[in-house]
């Protein structure tokens, strides 16, 4: 099997808008009852996964869901309708796009059974991503299908928060040998709610088949939180051996470093001081919410947002850090401010998968001319924009349904998805 990393792209939803429903997020708070952009946003995030494959990346994608969510409404016994404005937010947030929220993945060199395993994350702690799974789990089940290479598994039971990837690092050989699993859980967070539960860590551990010996559970700092990292992935990253992270990121560092060398002596750390760059700074301009990836040459690049150009502390770093002879050597820019405006950079946008890509239902991968699909049916269904209120408007409702129905069109797949 030729295994390689393929990076599954959320495709942002026709319904994309400024609700500020995301408590402890501090750029979808602060632009809440701004005008949003789908097409823009859309657009944004094809050109994203064109540049992707441009360095000769893996590319896959999921849909948006089903916006506003019928079924969801229907089980509260209302409908778009009749909805009450307290639900009708919630009923169309577009936040599936962030797939690095959609699963934890443990590839198949790491497990007991020798399969890559998906979990659901069930996103309790926020009401506008708790009716997600139900979605993302149909996705899931088509595209990995294959048993004999996948095992996928429905959400952790609701009393314990689960928030996918994006609280989870793996180190370690790319593909060939067993890695070390990293989950970060959340303590306290001051005035925010730490959304990841370490008992849905060890669940997804169990579950997984994951060795004990090469399984570490991390507390994310309550300093990192209170400042608005509602995920590890906002001051955190891993590739391979690398770990790049912000001095501030983890509650017990030390013992946590140590731990993590002991399982992988060829750990390289970079660590970004707090006296060089604040976590105010790193959190604005999502320095960590970056791809740390490898380029088919070997090289290790860090694919960071716009806004990390633009906020001078972290681009002095950032440019001295590839300058030196680090593990990290290039430097990739992209726009994504549609998503930042809401919370979410580019790792954000991506769930990364391990896997013979030929084992996968070829209808989720995507090429040039598959992104020239997607991107004609975002120019001619995709709303210009929207406004909260505009969310009331009945032909929006329209609009937004008819838009997901022509891209599961454009993709072959079935609109029940």
């Amino acid at each position: 099997m030729a295994i390689v990393e393929i990076n599954f792209d959320g495709i942002v939803g026709p319904s994309h808008n400024y609700s500020g429903l995301s408590l402890g997020n501090i750029a979808s708070t602060t632009n809440k009852g701004a005008i949003a952009f789908p097409r823009a946003a859309a657009l944004q995030g094809v050109e994203k996964m064109r540049r992707n494959l441009a360095l000769g990346l893996n590319q896959g994608v999921f849909l948006p869901h089903p916006r506003p969510n019928r079924e969801w409404l229907a089980a509260l016994g209302t409908d778009p309708d009749t909805v009450p404005d307290s639900l009708r937010q919630t009923a169309f947030s577009a936040s599936a796009m962030w797939a690095a929220n959609a699963a934890t993945v443990s590839p198949a060199p790491d497990t007991a059974d020798g399969r890559c395993h998906l979990t659901v994350a069930n996103l309790r702690t926020m009401a506008h991503r708790s009716h997600e799974w139900p979605g993302t789990l149909a996705q899931l089940e088509i595209a990995f299908a294959d048993e004999r290479h996948f095992a996928v598994h429905p959400p952790i039971p609701p009393t314990f928060g689960d928030e996918g990837a994006a609280n989870h690092m793996r180190l370690g050989a790319r593909h060939e040998s067993p890695g070390v699993e990293v989950f970060v859980h959340g303590v306290r967070g001051g005035p925010f709610p730490a959304r990841q539960h370490v008992e849905a860590c060890r669940a997804i551990a169990r579950l997984h088949g994951l060795d004990p010996d090469r399984t570490l559970f991390v507390a994310q700092s309550e300093a990192a939180i209170a400042a608005g990292a509602f995920h590890n992935d906002v001051v955190a990253v891993a590739n391979e051996n690398v770990l790049f992270a912000h001095e501030q990121a983890f509650e017990d560092r030390p013992d946590f470093y140590a731990a993590l060398k002991r399982r992988l002596p060829e750990l390289e750390i970079v660590e970004v001081p707090a006296s060089a760059i604040s976590l105010e700074d790193a959190i604005r301009s999502y320095l960590f919410n970056a791809q740390l990836v490898t380029l088919p040459e070997g090289v290790m690049a860090l694919v960071v947002p716009e806004e990390a150009r633009e906020t001078p502390a972290v681009w002095n770093w950032l440019e001295q850090m590839v300058e030196g002879n680090g593990p990290i050597r290039r430097l990739i820019v992209v726009d994504v401010r549609q998503s930042m405006a809401n919370g979410g950079g580019p790792a954000c946008l991506r769930l990364r998968v391990a896997a013979d890509p030929a084992t996968i239902d070829p209808r989720f991968l995507v090429d040039e001319i598959r992104l020239d699909r997607i991107s004609a049916c975002i120019e001619a269904h995709w709303p210009e924009q929207i406004a909260p209120p505009d969310l009331a408007d009945p032909a929006l409702t329209q609009a937004v349904e008819k838009a997901r129905a022509a891209l599961c069109r454009t993709l072959e797949l079935p609109e029940l998805i």
